[in-house]
Formats: C-alpha cells, sequence, structure tokens
C-alpha cells in the first residue's frame, strides 16, 4: 500500500503521513470475532505502575487471530481485508465452505475473494499455510510456530518474512528478519509469503498527539531529571551519565544490557545469533 502525504495546514501536517487504506474494505469488523480489550494503563493487579509512559488512547477492540490454522483440507474464501488497532498488520476474514469465519494475519499480494487452505497437501500459494516439512526450501513465510499445535509467534508484524533455508531430520532450518538463524521443529506450522501492510515503517507520525492516541505517554529523559529522580540526573549544563553505563531510574543497567538468560533451554537451536 502506499504513503499518504498532507497539504501543509500546520506544523504537524507538513510532516504527517498515514497508510493509504483504499486498498482495505470498507465494512465494520465481524462481530462474532470482537472482544472487549480492557486498558492498565501500565499497572499491574495491586494498581502499581509497572510499565511507564502508558496510558490514554483510542478505545478498542480485540479482533481474534486464528494464529493455529488447524481446519486442514478445507478451502476459505477471503472476504474482507480489514485495518486492525492491536498490530501493524493488516487482517483478511476468511470463511471455510462450511461457513465458519476466522481472522488471519493479511499477507501481501492477498485480495479479496482469493481461496486459501492449510494443511499438509496446500497449494505453496500465498495465504496457504503448511508444516515446514512440506515447504520447498528457499521459500519466504510468515506466521511461524515455535512448537507444534501452539499457534504462530515468529515473524507476525507488517513487512516481515523469513526463508527456509534447510531441512535435516526432525528440524527446519529458518533465518528470521532479524538475520537470525534457528532450527524450528519440521512439523511446526508456517504461512506462505511476507505480511502485507509493507510500508508501515515509513510512516511519519508528525504530532505527539498521534502517539498519544495509539496509547504512549511521554517518556523524559534522567539526564534531566534532578539527582533524587534519576542516577543520570544533576549536574551543571549538559552532564554525561557519570557512570560506567547508563542505568534505569532504580539502578539496574539498561541499553544494551542483555537480559537473556545464559542458560536458556532454546540456545541449542540457535545456529548463529542476530548480531554474530
Amino acid at each position: 500500500m502506499a504513503i499518504k502525504k498532507f497539504n501543509p495546514t500546520s506544523p504537524a501536517r507538513r510532516q504527517m503521513t498515514v497508510t493509504d487504506f483504499s486498498g482495505l474494505s470498507k465494512v465494520a469488523p465481524e462481530k462474532s470475532l470482537l472482544e472487549t480489550k480492557k486498558k492498565h494503563s501500565g499497572r499491574n493487579n495491586a494498581g502499581r505502575i509497572t510499565v511507564r509512559h502508558q496510558g490514554g488512547g483510542n478505545r478498542q477492540k480485540y479482533r481474534v487471530i486464528d494464529f493455529k490454522r488447524q481446519k486442514h483440507g478445507m478451502p476459505a474464501t477471503v472476504m474482507t481485508l480489514e485495518y486492525d488497532p492491536n498490530r501493524s498488520s493488516h487482517i483478511a476474514l476468511i470463511q471455510y465452505e462450511d461457513g465458519e469465519k476466522s481472522y488471519i494475519i493479511a499477507p501481501a499480494e492477498l485480495k479479496v475473494g482469493d481461496v486459501v487452505m492449510s494443511g499438509p497437501e496446500a497449494d505453496i500459494k500465498v495465504g496457504n499455510a503448511l508444516p515446514l516439512v512440506n515447504i520447498p526450501v528457499g521459500t519466504f513465510i510468515h506466521n511461524i510456530e515455535l512448537y507444534p499445535g501452539k499457534g504462530a509467534q515468529l515473524v507476525r508484524s507488517a513487512g516481515n518474512m523469513a526463508q527456509l533455508m534447510a531441512k535435516e531430520g526432525k528440524l527446519a532450518l529458518i533465518r528470521l528478519p532479524s538475520g537470525e538463524l534457528r532450527n524450528v521443529p519440521a512439523i511446526c506450522m508456517a504461512s506462505i509469503g511476507q505480511v502485507g501492510n509493507t510500508d508501515y515503517a515509513n510512516v511519519q507520525l508528525g504530532k505527539a498527539g498521534r502517539k498519544r492516541h495509539m496509547g504512549v505517554r511521554p517518556a523524559v529523559r534522567g539526564s534531566v531529571m534532578n539527582p533524587n529522580d534519576h542516577p543520570h540526573g544533576g549536574g551543571e549544563g549538559k552532564s554525561p551519565v557519570g557512570r560506567p553505563g547508563p542505568v534505569t531510574p532504580w539502578g539496574k543497567p539498561t541499553l544494551g544490557y542483555k537480559t537473556r538468560s545464559k542458560h536458556a533451554r532454546s540456545d541449542k537451536m540457535i545456529v548463529k545469533r542476530r548480531n554474530g
């Protein structure tokens, strides 16, 4: 989809761009696949803020997405392509031959009226979902399961795609968008093609208010605070951090500090790290 610009009627409008939604169906979302979504504004069950800079924003309804694609061998027709406020990618409403409807992540080049299918016997066609063992090496894929039957966890955001690099025994080697090479059980499901809404990364918000509409509140830099508010605070003029490395307001290392467990069980599945 293209990027839409505006006439510079204000300083914000001069910079602002939005995705051109002309390719989407102008219909209301499927009511049977909507759920209420409560806002927590970054607070836990005790009412304390555990994630900062969250709150406000537009009301949203959650669209129930089928990440498992377990209706094997049954063709489904794409009814609509829709906007989803909960993710960067667009979604497609599909209807199976038995009348059941579900939402899936809409891949690029998928159109209303197309027929998609899941299962080992499905064709290698955009929108179809197959076990990795049935997908040819070199194919671009998205919506990849990490554990069989759990549902897709990898490569789900707008414009992303992974590539199936090799198959050996019970494992399939995948190159992720980050550059990481990782083994995944070959019986895991994956969808063919690239995730749609590829221009999402090029959108310029243009003004602070659009971030507030998304439920994101302002973040204040620690270096402009007082020393009693942040370890980076204080000093005359623009002062450096004054420590070996940057830290959080509570003194923990941050900004590049690795938090992954050194004994993670999935280490054996990672062939090459993204920064390796």
